[in-house]
């Protein structure tokens, strides 16, 4: 899976200055290849699966020595704490839950990086996508979650999470890009002309 080309990236850029033409509000978006290397599922794996290798010996025609045993452990260990690293299976084997929550809390700590937080009139938003969780999150700083109900954030999620999961990440970075446009220019139109975060998107 592959981040975006740097002309791709400058589409994205495009798209948010039109939009931040037409609202108040701050636009950032964030690309993450991952929101964890998750180096120790496979570890954990590895390990539960030597521990339970010597049932196996049980049905082999023949005696193993107790230094076998442990060899053979060892020797599973090994080759499956390597196996496992490879990104189509570690996909797989990591649970929903901890894809989620190490996505979401790298989509807050984001928010906090980028200082959306530090705008003006409180008028932040976040588009964040970790690319191999197929995680998308809009966050939204008081001034404009005071307007827009997490309902319709919910909407343009949902349609960019099809997006992401088809690899589709530039599709969905400008349709989600559009989107939050109109509702952003529906509940906070420009009234002014600022631009107080840059409009570049942040690949981690």
């Amino acid at each position: 899976m592959t981040l975006l080309t740097k002309s791709e990236l400058e589409k994205v850029s495009a798209a948010i200055h039109e939009v931040e033409q037409k609202t108040d509000a701050e636009l950032v978006t964030v690309l993450a290849a991952r929101a964890d290397n998750y180096s120790y599922i496979p570890t954990m794996w590895a390990a539960m699966l030597a521990l339970l290798s010597p049932s196996l010996v049980t049905v082999l025609p023949f005696w193993v020595e107790m230094n076998d045993i442990m060899l053979i452990q060892l020797g599973v260990f090994i080759v499956l704490a390597i196996l496992l690293r490879w990104q189509p299976i570690l996909v797989r084997i990591i649970p929903n839950q901890v894809k989620t929550w190490r996505a979401s809390n790298l989509a807050r700590r984001q928010f906090l990086e980028n200082n959306l937080h530090h705008t003006q009139a409180e008028v932040g938003v976040l588009i964040f996508v970790s690319e191999i969780e197929h995680y998308v999150e809009i966050i939204a700083d008081r001034g404009v979650s005071s307007h827009i109900t997490d309902d319709e954030w919910a909407e343009i999620v949902s349609a960019m999470t099809d997006q992401v999961a088809a690899g589709n990440t530039l599709e969905g970075f400008l349709s989600c890009v559009d989107a939050c446009g109109v509702l952003l220019e529906k509940h906070l139109p420009a009234t002014s002309a600022k631009d107080e975060l840059p409009n570049h998107m942040v690949v981690i």
